[in-house]
This record gives C-alpha cells, structure tokens and sequence, in this order.
C-alpha cells in the first residue's frame, strides 16, 4: 500500500474574475522509503499540490479528488480534529525561506520545544534535552548555545536545519521539502540535501522533495513527477526520466539545464516548448 496516494486532485481558488484552477487533475503516490521528487518551473502547481495536502491551503480554495489517502487513510474526509492530530505528526513539511518560516519574536530553541511538548507531551526540561538532541543531529554547531538564539541571530543554512529539526521531531512517516535549498549557496545546498538523505534513509520515511533544480532530482530522486501549469506532463523513475524522457516539456526541461548554454545566454522552456507542441 502507498504511504500517500493521490488520484485527480485538483486545486481551484475564487477570484473576482472567477475560478483559477492552479492544480488541475494530477495523479500521484509515494511509498514508505522513497524519495518523490516534482518538478516543474513556478507557477505548476508544485508547491499548492502538496499544501493540498497538508491542509494548509486558505478558505478560497477548493480542493476535490478522487482519492487522497494517506497510509489509507481518507485526508478529504478526516474531521478537522482528525487532519490536526495527524499533520505536524506523521506528515510534516519544510517550507521555502526558511527565515520566514520561523517567528522572529521567540527563540529557535522555544518554537522546537513548543512542537515537542504539544506533540509528544514531554516536560519543559525533557523537551529541551530533546530539542539539543535534534540541533546535534542536524548538524547545528554549539546546539547548547544556538538553542537560545533568535532566527536572526543565525545564518540562512543553520535556520534550514533548525526547520529540518522541528520536521523530524515527531518522527514523521512523510517529509515534504518545499525548496529546501532555495537562497542558499551551493555549499550549504549541497549540505542541506546530503542532510535529508541521510535523515530520510536513517528514519525510513518518504521523503517528497519540491524543487525546479533537475540537478537536485539527478542525485537524491528515486522517481520524478514533472508538472507545467498544474497539470502532469510525466512520471518515470529518475534513470528513465534523464535517459529516455517522453514528454516535450520534460526534454524542455532538460535542454534548459545551464550546462547546456551557448556563448552567453542560457536556454529557456520557451525555446523548445510550447503548450500547443504538447
């Protein structure tokens, strides 16, 4: 059985000029141990498929499906109760800017202690001995000291691990990383994506990582979904994908890669795809 599986989701959000459908019909699963990569440029839906699922979409979208189950488990018709004592828990996510994602007002230290203590029920002194454990674990130098530091006091990649920290904190069976290495330099990227190999193998979980970096998809994907304006153009393994792709968009994708470049300018979709060629 997948651990989350998805059949025709689509999202819509009310506009004054009427609906606009930023998803639309996309089939998908991924199992216990893998890692899921989607891929596709801004504005595919990459990103709002997944807070679908999560649940964590605002009032003006509509969301319907034919099924979205996780660990069989219907998310469309849980209560309200039910999907809260469930995401944050079993499901947690990593979201873009990571600086953002944190509240300036409190310590990094106090908002991972929050999730320790609302989800797992430890004490305030069990749950920082907890939380220093994570910083260690996710590569924090000095986690003792850092713990009591406010976001702004740390840099952009140890903020990406104190968000890597609070995902696992509950060991979760499914991670969502949205663009975890978005305004990161390469260094840290590469350290950030090793970081959550290593966690995703060490815990077991599936892992779906949301990026429009195909290098990225090359080196961590085991399969890879490829979406252009909230529909799904392609799914294959990621070996399939890079050596025999299918769909036009997909060998867009791949033309585009900057190491592809002539002279000055770098390709774009554009050059090699357009949605009447699909």
């Amino acid at each position: 059985m997948a651990l989350l599986k998805i059949k025709n989701l689509t999202v819509s959000f009310a506009t004054s000029s009427g609906p606009f459908k930023a998803v639309d019909g996309i089939d998908t699963f991924v199992d216990a141990g893998e890692v899921l990569a989607i891929v596709g440029e801004s504005g595919s839906g990459k990103s709002v498929s997944m807070l679908a699922v999560m649940g964590l979409l605002p009032d003006t979208a509509t969301v319907t499906a034919d099924e979205m189950t996780y660990d069989g488990r219907d998310l469309l018709r849980m209560s309200k109760a039910e999907r809260r004592r469930l995401i944050g828990r079993e499901i947690t996510m990593i979201f873009q800017e990571p600086i953002a994602s944190l509240n300036p007002a409190f310590t990094v230290g106090f908002q991972i202690e929050e999730v320790l203590r609302l989800n797992k029920g430890l004490g305030r002194a069990a749950a920082r001995a907890e939380a220093i454990h994570l910083f260690e674990q996710v590569g924090i130098p000095e986690p003792a000291t850092k713990i009591d530091a406010y976001p702004h006091q740390m840099s952009g990649g140890q903020c990406q691990r104190v968000m890597i920290a609070m995902a696992i904190a509950t060991g979760p069976k499914l991670l969502i990383a949205d663009e975890p290495t978005t305004a990161l330099d390469v260094t840290i990227q590469k350290q950030i994506l090793d970081l959550l190999m290593d966690l995703q193998e060490a815990h077991g979980m599936g892992l779906i990582l949301i990026t429009h970096d195909m290098g990225v998809v090359a080196e961590t994907a085991d399969r890879v979904v490829v979406q252009y304006k909230g529909r799904k153009m392609e799914e294959a393994d990621v070996l399939t994908l890079f050596e025999a792709p299918q769909h036009p968009y997909t060998k867009a994708l791949l033309s585009a890669l900057p190491e592809l470049a002539t002279g000055d300018r770098l390709p774009t979709v554009s050059d090699y795809y357009t949605e009447e060629g699909a």
